[in-house]
């Protein structure tokens, strides 16, 4: 059984033509699927939308949330209900193209592979999201634990294997395809140029850009924490520097009077203890998420004719 986990918020101007491609791309592969649509709090009439096509075909499914939760909340939802022994995860704006599954079900059924990661190339339109994106993937290669994920979104293709895999980690603070680059197994990719929104405006604001970039470099890297180190040390290093030309200066009689005080004890010492608790504190913030062990999402209604759970 073949699975595909879509989430969805405020998108009922493009609802139709997601359903139209989505449902031709599978049935051009597979008859025995389930497509599980994950309502993240939509306040428009994505929901009614998708129940209307649910009423054509029962292989929709439709999991509604409590409230809006945030994308990453929204797909492990939809992965912890869906029961495709082949599963799929798709963004619901059409900048992934449906028409792509079936390259991705072929290279998982044919070659071999356990996870088939949809590679984007490139972008269609001109935005300053693909500029954010691209210095993402820039900076975390260089100094993220995880190799050989740039260009690597959330749209992609897993064996059961492999999803019950990325399940088993339960923490709070969540970046989807780093969790999966980390699990391992056979991987692959289909390279494709990411679509411009089909309808409607963006979900992902620069603050949610910058928070999941985030996320994603302190769950995945130790550069933050080494550099505080290497600041520490660099700050050190100056602060000697700067120690040693204030005695000079003191002898040759040319030292301004209160500068060494003030200056290098406030503005230099007192920005990087700064940088320090900033960095400091986005690891506590996030094991204090951790220690909470909240749920990540909960469902107010699981439209299904035979729900497992």
């Amino acid at each position: 059984m073949f699975s595909l986990v879509v989430p969805i918020y405020n998108e009922d101007k493009l609802i139709d033509v997601l359903m139209s491609r989505t449902i031709a791309a599978i049935e051009s592969f597979t008859k025995d699927y389930e497509v599980i649509f994950v309502d993240d709090g939509s306040t428009d009439q994505s929901l009614l939308k998708i129940l209307r096509w649910r009423e054509k075909n029962k292989k929709i499914k439709l999991l509604s949330l409590s409230r809006n939760f945030g994308h990453q909340a929204a797909y492990t939802a939809g992965l912890e209900y869906c029961r495709g022994d082949i599963v799929a995860m798709m963004d619901g704006d059409l900048q992934d193209p449906p028409e792509l599954l079936g390259e991705m079900y072929r290279k998982i059924t044919k070659e071999d592979f356990d996870i088939v990661s949809g590679k984007k190339t490139g972008r269609k339109g001109k935005s300053n999201r693909n500029l954010y994106s691209i210095l993402f993937h820039l900076v975390f290669r260089h100094i993220g634990d995880l190799k050989d994920m740039e260009n690597y979104g959330n749209y992609s293709m897993m064996k059961r294997i492999a999803v019950n895999a990325l399940l088993s980690m339960k923490e709070k603070v969540r970046y989807l395809p780093g969790l999966r680059t980390f699990v391992g197994f056979k991987h692959g990719d289909v390279e494709f140029v990411r679509d411009d929104r089909f309808s409607g405006k963006s979900k992902m604001n620069l603050r949610k850009l910058f928070r999941l970039g985030a996320d994603a470099i302190f769950s995945f890297s130790r550069f933050p924490i080494r550099m505080c180190l290497i600041l520490g040390t660099l700050g050190t290093l100056v602060f000697m520097g700067a120690g040693i030309y204030v005695l000079i200066s003191k002898a040759n009689g040319t030292a301004i009077s209160g500068w060494s005080s003030t200056l290098l004890s406030i503005y230099f010492l007192g920005s990087v203890q700064l940088v320090f608790l900033g960095i400091m504190g986005e690891y506590i913030f996030r094991n204090y998420k951790e220690s909470q062990n909240r749920p990540v999402y909960f469902v107010r209604k699981f439209y299904d004719d035979n729900p497992e759970k």
